[in-house]
């Protein structure tokens, strides 16, 4: 069944690539998709941790 989600595509270097698999293997991500989205949120979570460290400065 297709998803009406939006979608878009990221070109990488393999070694980021195997890190990807291997955080999806860790921790038992049904696919990279899932994984990567997990990192991202991840990722975006910390920055907006930093930003607010930033601006109570």
């Amino acid at each position: 069944m297709p998803t009406e989600k939006p979608r878009f595509t990221l070109i990488m270097d393999e070694k980021l690539l195997e890190l990807i698999d291997d955080y999806r293997f860790e921790n038992r991500y049904p696919s990279r998709s899932a994984a990567a989205i997990d990192l991202l949120c991840k990722g975006l979570e910390q920055v907006g941790k930093e930003r607010n460290r930033e601006k109570g400065k």
